[in-house]
């Protein structure tokens, strides 16, 4: 019967330590802070420089579908190249980079038309055209540009 007594008797107070507790544990939870990653440009990561890295990825991806022997299938909007805010928007309105640029798409739609066989050389072409924009313009990406050979 005291036992009974003693568990009728502290049962309030077990159910508030387990709701105090409970509250506790639950306000500890960490916070969910990410450790982003610095921009890779010192200026900020302009429209133009994020879309130039996505076309990096999509052109690794082309050329996993061309060793594979496969038609390469860009899948970006790469006309995004003519409008997009540059890091240097002086750079961007040259005529020297509409002019790259222009010969660029015109690769990215000549790789669009090709088929398995002439693939390997027109993919050769628009890397040259990154290549050659970058040797002009703004060279610092050049080394990664090198990686897509």
């Amino acid at each position: 019967m005291l036992k009974v007594l003693l568990s009728i008797s502290f049962r309030p107070l077990f159910i508030c330590i387990a709701l105090l507790l409970g509250g506790y544990l639950l306000s500890c939870t960490t916070q969910n802070t990410q450790n982003d990653p610095p921009p890779l440009n010192p200026n900020g990561d302009s429209e133009l420089a994020l879309l130039m890295r996505a076309m990096f990825d999509d052109a690794l991806l082309m050329k996993q579908q061309i060793e594979q022997g496969n038609v390469p299938k860009p899948g970006l909007d790469y006309q995004k190249i003519l409008t997009a805010e540059a890091t240097e928007p002086d750079k961007a309105a040259s005529n020297d980079y509409k002019v790259h640029a222009l010969s660029y798409l015109q690769t990215i739609k000549a790789l669009q038309e090709a088929d398995a066989p002439q693939a390997a050389s027109l993919y050769k072409n628009m890397v040259n055209s990154c290549m050659g924009c970058h040797q002009a313009l703004c060279p610092g990406p050049t080394v990664r540009i090198k990686k897509l050979y």
